[in-house]
């Protein structure tokens, strides 16, 4: 444990160099950025191959949709409390080494997972992945914190937040094609095979900082003060603890996250059964989503940035209000319209990764500042997906009770119910964000955590 500890500790700093090279820096940063991108991308692969194998386990009735919810809702729950944890983490580790044991260990599982049927073992090993999948997102965003500046860091951590889309429209198609073709198995094993693929890319080109590779640090806003004395790392992160408008923030991100789950975790099979797709166009009307989510999540920091100052919280209830109506088009257009389902999966994905790039990461940063971007990330991370955690769960209840047989043996599904849960937490982000909003605007006390810094 004591050489684990001390292997993730962060890279020590090299002798600054008096002068630094700008074009060295600049290349050493993108490829930075690049190759954490793409492997984040790939994290998302191995997260998202059992949403791609459901139908076809519960088609050949080999786990019933009570036992994929349990199975999926174990993947939350542990990424929720890893995602706390690992992104306290983060702050004090080498991003670099934390990525890659993430990953490996999230590869290990996935190609367990093609090897049994048994529920219980799959609870398990998924709940594995969960803890594996946390040691992601931190470690970009305290990458992010480090090599980019405030008035710089929106617009990357926008183009950053486009590996969530990547990896999803990667999965919808290509997994779904291999099911397809060699059978749910082999979608484990593709997965695998991929989450490797992003080991070599962490290990041959991302540098844990700036500091790691010779360069001065980067400027940004100093740390948080209490009374005008510049505190410590575990002090910042103390104080984020109690800092109201980050558990709005939290929660709003909670609701939000219901909603993308649902599509991520159960749209293929609501499409299959609801408005009777094959699986293969169900997968592409859900990459749609991801792939329009691209541009939603790359252009969201670009815009607060350039043309509100950093202010996003206007730009977030915007998003908020199309995502819930490109939700409720998806569940309650009618069966046959195939381009109705197409354009409600261009705006659900549009606007969700926009949230995903505001809620689910950029604004918590904006509070907490460079000095615990992990540890925002993190409290921002364990309310997210308790709360993707638990419509999982319910998810699972509702359709296995809203379950019936037909005459002739074909079971049907009811999705009423839980159209109305999917729709309501939607709304509910929005009311939430309003609400943050407003106690962004009241005045703050100097002796206390900086709830909102001006550039939010």
């Amino acid at each position: 444990m004591k050489s684990l500890l001390s292997l993730l500790k962060a890279a020590p700093a090299r002798a600054l160099e008096p002068e630094i090279d700008p074009q060295l820096f600049r290349r050493i940063r993108l490829q930075t950025l690049l190759s954490m991108s793409l492997s984040y991308a790939l994290f998302y692969v191995c997260r998202l191959s059992f949403n791609v194998v459901k139908p076809a386990l519960v088609s050949q009735d080999i786990l019933s949709p009570s036992e994929l919810g349990m199975i999926g809702s174990a993947l939350f729950f542990t990424y929720a409390i890893g995602k706390l944890v690992n992104g306290f983490l983060a702050d004090h580790a080498n991003v670099r080494r934390f990525m890659m044991l993430g990953l490996a260990l999230s590869a290990l599982v996935n190609a367990c997972m093609g090897s049994t049927t048994n529920a219980v073992i799959l609870t398990l090993a998924w709940g594995i992945n969960g803890w594996a999948q946390s040691m992601g997102v931190g470690p970009c965003v305290v990458s992010l914190a480090r090599w980019y500046g405030d008035r710089e860091r929106g617009t990357y951590y926008g183009f950053w937040s486009i590996a969530h889309n990547l990896g999803e429209a990667l999965t919808y198609v290509a997994v779904a094609a291999v099911v397809v073709t060699w059978g749910w198995q082999y979608g484990y094993w593709l997965a695998t095979a991929m989450g490797l693929l992003g080991i070599v890319l962490v290990f041959a080109f991302m540098a844990d900082s700036p500091e790691s590779e010779g360069f001065a640090p980067v400027n940004s806003k100093p740390a948080l003060e209490i009374k005008g004395t510049v505190t410590s790392v575990a002090a910042i992160q103390w104080l984020l603890l109690k800092s109201p408008a980050l558990w709005l923030l939290a929660l709003a991100s909670c609701l939000m996250y219901v909603g993308r789950y649902a599509v991520n975790s159960w749209g293929v099979f609501f499409l299959e059964n609801a408005k009777h797709y094959d699986t293969l166009t169900a997968s592409t009307l859900i990459s749609v989503a991801s792939i329009c989510g691209i541009a939603g999540t790359g252009l969201s920091g670009l815009i607060s940035d350039r043309f509100f100052a950093g202010r996003r919280h206007g730009l977030a209830v915007v998003f908020g209000v199309m995502n819930a109506g490109g939700l409720a088009l998806f569940l309650y257009g009618p069966a046959g319209h195939y381009w109705m389902d197409v354009l409600s999966m261009v705006i659900f994905g549009s606007s969700l990764g926009a949230l995903l790039c505001f809620l689910g990461g950029l604004m918590a940063v904006d509070i907490a500042g460079k000095a615990a971007a992990g540890a925002a990330l993190g409290m921002i991370g364990i309310v997210s997906y308790i709360g993707a955690a638990a419509g999982e769960m319910l998810t699972g209840v509702i359709i296995q009770r809203g379950t019936t047989l037909s005459a002739t043996g074909i079971k049907l599904y009811d999705f009423n119910t839980l159209s109305q849960l999917w729709v309501g937490a939607a709304i509910g982000s929005v009311l939430l964000t309003c609400l943050l909003s407003w106690v962004a605007r009241r005045p703050r006390r100097p002796s206390s955590l900086a709830a909102l810094p001006a550039n939010t």
